[in-house]
């Protein structure tokens, strides 16, 4: 598919998403964003083992673009940001795990990108702001995400005072994984997707999904949903290769070993795991027959990853994908 603001580029196992509207400071147009939604879309429903989200230019990303809010009516704006929370809720709904690799600022909604994905690596040059403190249009929905990492005292400070903060303070509060050298950024991304990337790749994308579903229940709710999907996962013949492999002291073969790595990739299986509401299990979470494992839909949908109703996401099942032996 051609791409009028993001490149799209899979040399491997790993894909790469790079913003590339540099004279913008790869400002989130409605037309960049949903770019990029049907390329994480794309990406999450093929064998790809693991995502990064780059930019192009001086800077990761700048946020909104004021050009697409500036003079637009209610309506306008509300369908901006709830594409733009489409996109934020689709790269925690992928399979795969996403890495953020960030230079330069991130700030408002480019903040937000940061704190959706999955993991971070930001370079020694980088800053990160929610600088709607210092103006009249607030971060509120920034602010969902990066509270999220951050803790409440952190991300009001943030919020309130629009200062940017240095990487080394990011990495301290919680919001990136790594800071390293600008020339090291990309082996760092990399070393990180490797390592990330390791063991079944179904098994792992049904566990980002149940992450995302449970983190935010109380305790005794989490728990409940997350023994219905361990114990309907155990089900799985990867897990059970895991385990033999195990006790038989040697290494495992995830799937039929025609893939690389001596892995597969068969077509999706549309497992699925449960999701947490009302059910017939404790705590009123569902008890699914342990061959069908339900991926979760953090929040809920009329569309791919908007949050309007209930219902079941875009990837209803990691792939039966294979994986990293090692």
């Amino acid at each position: 598919m051609e791409y009028e603001h993001i490149l799209v580029e899979r040399p491997g196992e790993f894909a790469t998403i790079t913003m590339n509207r540099p004279g913008r400071r790869n400002a989130l147009s409605l037309a960049h964003m949903r770019e990029l939604i049907t390329a994480f879309g794309d990406i999450g429903e093929s064998d790809a083992l693991g995502i990064v989200l780059a930019g192009n230019g001086p800077v990761f990303c700048s946020g909104h673009d004021f050009a697409d809010v500036a003079g637009a009516g209610l309506a306008s704006v509300r369908s901006l940001l709830a594409t733009c929370t489409e996109l934020m809720t689709l790269m925690q709904q992928v399979p795969q795990p996403v890495v953020a690799r960030v230079h330069g600022l991130a700030t408002a909604a480019g903040c937000q990108l940061v704190a959706t994905a999955d993991l971070a690596v930001a370079s020694e040059d980088a800053g990160f702001a929610a600088p709607g403190g210092k103006g009249g249009w607030f971060c509120h929905t920034p602010m969902v995400a990066v509270a999220r990492n951050t803790g409440r005292k952190r991300a009001m400070e943030m919020a309130l005072s629009g200062d940017v903060i240095d990487a080394r303070t990011a990495l301290d509060w919680g919001l990136v994984n790594r800071v390293v050298p600008q020339a090291q950024l990309d082996s760092a991304v990399h070393d990180l997707l490797e390592r990330v990337t390791r063991g079944s790749a179904e098994s792992k994308g049904i566990g980002k999904q149940a992450f995302y579903a449970q983190v935010d229940l109380d305790q005794s709710k989490a728990y409940a949903y997350a023994i219905e999907v361990m114990a309907a996962t155990s089900q799985l013949p990867d897990a059970q290769e895991g385990m033999r492999a195990f006790l038989g002291k040697r290494k495992p073969v995830w799937g039929a070993g025609d893939g690389p790595d001596n892995t597969t990739r068969p077509a999706p299986a549309h497992l699925t795991a449960p999701t947490p509401g009302a059910g017939d299990g404790p705590d009123n979470t569902t008890r699914p027959a342990p061959a069908h494992l339900i991926a979760p839909t953090p929040g809920a949908g009329d569309g791919r990853g908007s949050s309007t109703t209930p219902g079941a996401g875009p990837f209803d099942g990691a792939d039966a994908r294979g994986g990293r032996t090692g």
